[in-house]
């Protein structure tokens, strides 16, 4: 079965839909109106190997926060349904990840308990007309509507930019990882409780 999903979300705020295929080759459609957002999410496609087709149209008159929050509301809603019963896969993933001077490490298990473990040091900055206090939002979102555990530590950096890029694409090589099948144990599932 294809590992694929669609979910759309409206709200007052913002009118949100994505198409994710966690087996993919990286392409990506990202339209959400702030330019480095839309860079971070081709980025995390592209290093994770999913296709991601992201379309978001949000309130951004007020500023970005409700359209960046909301998109990581989705896409982790998308990641869990498209992992459908989880089994086969192999759960954990993690990666050490640098970008010229900053290096971001990641690692995330695909436990069912969704959870951020955030230990960063981003200074407020605007980046284009991305606000950088929403990278945090964003994995918040993520992480408790995919139902993983994520933990994400800056091991060095001072651009804020390459820091931000780093854990996009730290997150995605890390999941891209822990989504894989397998292949010596493709039917099992990957804990002793029976469940994840």
């Amino acid at each position: 079965m294809p590992r694929q999903s669609t979910i759309k979300r409206t709200t007052k705020e913002t009118d949100i839909a994505i198409t994710l295929a966690l087996d993919g080759t990286g392409e990506t459609d990202v339209s959400t109106g702030i330019g480095f957002f839309d860079h971070m999410l081709n980025s995390f496609g592209r290093h994770g190997m999913f296709d991601l087709d992201v379309t978001a149209k949000g309130d951004l008159f007020v500023d970005g926060h409700h359209t960046v929050e909301d998109a990581g509301i989705v896409l982790g809603q998308a990641f869990a349904k498209a992992l459908g019963d989880k089994y086969g896969i192999i759960r954990y993933g993690d990666v050490t990840l640098p970008m010229d001077e900053a290096l971001v490490l990641v690692a995330v298990d695909i436990s069912g308990r969704g959870a951020l473990y955030w230990d960063m040091d981003i200074p407020y900055q605007l980046v284009g007309q991305f606000d950088s206090t929403l990278a945090k939002e964003f994995f918040i979102a993520f992480a408790t509507n995919a139902g993983i555990t994520l933990h994400v530590k800056q091991l060095a950096g001072e651009n804020v930019h390459h820091i931000i890029e780093a854990t996009f694409k730290a997150v995605a090589r890390a999941l891209r990882t822990a989504v894989r099948i397998d292949p010596t144990a493709p039917d099992a599932l990957p804990s002793t409780k029976g469940a994840l």
